[in-house]
């Protein structure tokens, strides 16, 4: 199952496309081994941050693009874990190659933000019941692949199984701790790159999560005497909250590394380990050919220019319709374009039910924003102002205009999402009619056909074997694919049916228990409350830090 992306969901997507000039592909020279030469990317960077709980879920379990390479390369051991975590820094380093600086930062122990807990909870159940569901499905599709005749690559078994162990106070992340100050003494001994570096290991001993020590480190550092606002920062993390961490450090050199889009060597792999005979497989193990490396899939790295999204929000975002007299401030537009994100969900906020990212709701925030500027009086948010007990951080008349004028678009974008739904469940139930009539039979089985095609021309039973494979996991794919629209598309949707005649009271009924007029406009208050609480509170965690551990 791949892992749910945290922040601002599908916020990333978004980005791309709508300012393709921000995100660069990096330059890997994989054949260099100096990390003191010139970065081959045509900028130097002075420090590098590294949110190491992204790089130890990336070593732990990789998505693999092929079953093959799966099968190859998931980790066995702690020691496994630990290897492919220095080799990605190591790789890492040679693509930023920093100056000054090399900060790991790790998640720690103790208190966190009890909203953000709530949502890796939700998640992590969700993830627990998916996988039982699938386990018991690829349990059933074996018999029925070994009542067939049909081989297979056997089931792996690991002490790397459970991720839950990647969690502070765990005996794994007390050995990586361990082993990453023998790693970083290492290098420092022995790698020129790093001799000059002022490395900085931030482990579970040090309270916080990891994304939440750097940005009170780089804060802390502005304020220091001499600090140079000059100073190129590098982020690495999958996490799409790091974007909005960045622009809110309101540092003019700032760029996020992650990685890209996967690409296959599979073909090549394949002829590798099967065709070569240079190792050969059995039904219980299957092991790489002398001398090649062990990542089968590799990922390119993207850099996310900051400092390039810096100058298109100060364009997008401003408008010739203002108050008299305004003057624009790049920095307190960035602030606002931070705060408008916040609708569309991020660690600690659900997004609104009409705002989904990938239908535009962040182009339709910036479009009211700009339409309802003058309106509204000036921008919403006042960064400047973190520390007023008072909330004058928020300018909750104009937020209170703006949502309104945002809401102004709800009944039209329940029609549209209502039509697209009703268009997509024609198509699907076409294309029953299509596969019950026998049209789409040979699409269906295309892949378990080609195998036994292969398997009687060819006698390599081990190409056979993860061709069946193959074939069974894309099988499960499909399964949960099926499982999955059927419950975002059938369950939820029935109950409330956003748009349609009578949703609203029948969305204060099941998701609060509201059944009169007296009890849904207690409740809306109530919310309206909690949500401004809620923009309030991360507003904070963005700007300043934790306001409160227990709201």
């Amino acid at each position: 199952m791949k892992q749910e992306e945290m922040g601002v969901k599908s916020f990333y997507r978004w980005l791309a496309n709508k300012y393709p000039k921000i995100v660069v592909n990096t330059v890997e020279k994989t054949d260099e081994q100096d990390g003191t030469l010139a970065n081959p990317n045509g900028l130097e960077f002075d420090n590098l941050y590294l949110d190491m709980n992204g790089i130890i879920h990336t070593c732990f379990q990789r998505e693999h693009e092929d079953v093959l390479s799966k099968h190859l390369n998931t980790p066995a051991s702690y020691e496994d874990v630990f290897s492919n975590i220095f080799e990605y820094i190591d790789s890492v380093m040679m693509i930023v190659r920093p100056r000054k600086l090399l900060y790991l930062a790790i998640d720690a122990d103790g208190v966190a933000p009890r909203a953000k807990m709530n949502q890796q909870r939700t998640r992590r159940f969700r993830n627990s019941k998916d996988h039982e569901t699938l386990r018991k499905e690829e349990d059933r599709l074996r018999t029925q692949y070994e009542i067939e005749g049909r081989d297979v690559l056997p089931q792996q078994e690991s002490e790397m199984s459970d991720s839950s162990i990647i969690t502070p106070d765990t005996t794994f992340m007390f050995e990586l701790s361990k082993q990453l100050q023998t790693y970083v003494n290492l290098r420092i001994s022995k790698n020129d790159a790093w001799k000059h570096l002022k490395v900085i290991l931030s482990d579970e001993n040090a309270p916080g999560e990891g994304e939440h020590k750097i940005r009170s480190f780089i804060r802390l550092q502005r304020t220091c005497p001499g600090y140079n606002p000059n100073t190129r920062h590098v982020f690495y993390g999958q996490d799409t909250d790091l974007i909005m961490l960045a622009l809110a450090t309101h540092e003019v050199h700032f760029s996020i590394l992650r990685e890209g889009l996967a690409f296959l060597l599979v073909k090549l792999c394949l002829f590798n380990v099967f065709a070569e005979g240079n190792s050969r497989t059995s039904h219980s193990s299957v092991s790489l050919p002398a001398g090649k490396p062990k990542s089968l899939v590799k990922k390119p790295h993207q850099f996310v220019h900051v400092w390039i999204l810096r100058e298109y929000i100060n364009l997008d975002l401003r408008t010739k319709n203002v108050p008299e007299n305004f003057e624009y401030d790049i920095e307190r537009l960035i602030d606002d374009f931070i705060f408008l994100c916040f609708f569309g969900g991020n660690d600690f906020l659900p997004p609104m039910p009409t705002l989904e990212i990938l239908e535009g709701a962040i182009d339709l925030l910036i479009h009211v924003y700009k339409q309802e500027f003058k309106n509204l009086g000036g921008y919403l948010v006042n960064t400047e102002k973190v520390g007023d007990e008072k909330g004058g951080y928020i300018k909750q008349k104009r937020v209170e205009k703006f949502i309104l004028a945002v809401g102004a678009y709800e009944d039209q974008i329940f029609e549209k999402r209502s039509a697209i739904f009703h268009k997509s469940k024609l198509r699907y139930m076409l294309s029953e009619v299509k596969d019950k009539s026998g049209k789409g039979e040979d699409n269906l089985f295309s892949v378990t056909r080609s195998g036994h095609n292969h398997s009687e021309k060819s006698t390599d039973h081990d190409v056979q074997m993860a061709e069946n494979t193959k074939a069974l996991k894309e099988q499960l794919k499909s399964y949960m694919r099926e499982i999955s629209d059927n419950f975002r598309n059938g369950l939820l949707s029935d109950m409330v049916k956003l748009g349609t005649p009578g949703w609203r009271k029948r969305y204060y009924k099941y998701k609060f228990s509201a059944e009169t007029k007296v009890d849904m406009e207690n409740t809306r208050k109530e919310a309206v409350e909690k949500y401004t609480e809620g923009l309030c509170w991360v507003l904070l965690y963005y700007f300043s830090g934790v306001a409160s551990w227990t709201w």
